[in-house]
């Protein structure tokens, strides 16, 4: 996400969606479960489903996996939509090291950012998977979302996954490089060095650990993002991503502009990407930006096509 411009943005959708669904629709639970990652990192997560005692939908399990700094709260308008339109079950998580995701006492491991692909992507995985053992899974990924797919290890397990404004997050890609360079480097850096995660004032969502956040820094930094980094291991495991994609560009998000979303799609080399864009008209003129997506004020325009696409696998990602 753009670090200044977004800031305004990102405290108005919180306000408006975490913890909040602006359609309620009581045949849907909500249960607070706890994940095991391999490494013994415990986090939080959400399980969808349909009430106890009413038929649950035949339609497949759905992961939503999250955008860097934003809570599993923020996609709880669309996942309660999917479990309304026929999905099995659907799940929400914290990355490790988010506020509800903290430090298990007595875990002692640095916090990497690629673990959130690397351990705790496959962790939530199998949890929805246990739900319904061996029940068709999609998925929809947005930003670090989309780009742990390949490098989750388990990307076969998904029949399908949506992918919104996934990018790669190299500097000079984005529509306000030099800005984004000095907010993340000149700023960013000595300030979670300081207070040991990111600050609410950097406009980056929840905070974040500065392990993290210096992993991200040092990507962002690279032109080719992480996928020269031999510890993410990215250029071998996207090569195994084999499922239909479909990739969600906003036209108004200044962080995920063509140049940065083709940066990252070049490399699902062996699968079906379908590329769409989606403006602000749209969305009834509203803009969108780079999270905006999941905003329940989008349920009527923006949703229902990539619903269908994730739950049908026919393509009507564009709104009319």
């Amino acid at each position: 996400m753009n670090m200044s411009s977004q800031a305004t943005e990102n405290e108005a959708r919180f306000i408006e969606d975490r913890g909040h669904a602006a359609k309620q629709d009581d045949t849907i639970d909500e249960h607070e479960i706890r994940i095991s990652a391999s490494d013994g990192f415990v986090f939080t997560g959400t399980m969808f489903t349909a009430k106890q005692g009413l038929r649950p939908g035949d339609g497949p399990l759905v992961l939503i996996s999250s955008a860097t700094g934003a809570p599993r709260g923020f996609y709880r308008s669309f996942a309660r939509e999917l479990v309304a339109r026929g999905s099995r079950a659907v799940l929400t998580y914290d990355y490790r090291g988010m506020p509800d995701s903290p430090r298990p006492e007595g875990f002692k491991g640095r916090i990497n950012m690629r673990d959130w692909a690397h351990k705790d992507m496959p962790a939530a995985m199998q949890r929805l998977d246990e739900h319904a053992p061996g029940h068709p899974m999609v998925g929809i990924g947005q930003s670090f979302g989309g780009q742990a797919l390949g490098i989750c290890g388990r990307p076969d397990r998904f029949e399908r996954y949506c992918m919104v404004a996934t990018l790669s997050g190299y500097w000079r890609n984005t529509d306000t490089p030099w800005q984004n360079l000095i907010m993340m480097h000149v700023v960013g850096l000595p300030a979670t060095a300081l207070f040991g995660r990111t600050a609410r004032w950097m406009g980056l969502g929840e905070p974040i650990p500065a392990t993290v956040y210096r992993d991200w820094a040092r990507w962002c930094f690279h032109h080719e993002y992480f996928f020269d980094d031999p510890a993410v291991g990215a250029r071998d495991g996207y090569a195994t991503v084999r499922m239909p994609i479909l990739s969600l560009g906003m036209t108004d998000d200044p962080w995920g502009t063509p140049k940065a979303i083709h940066g990252l799609m070049k490399h699902y080399v062996n699968a079906a990407i379908t590329e769409r864009w989606l403006a602000p008209e749209n969305a009834g003129g509203q803009p969108i930006g780079h999270l905006g997506f999941f905003r329940s004020r989008f349920r009527d325009t923006l949703w229902p096509g990539v619903i269908t696409w994730l739950l049908e696998g026919r393509e009507s990602p564009t709104p009319p």
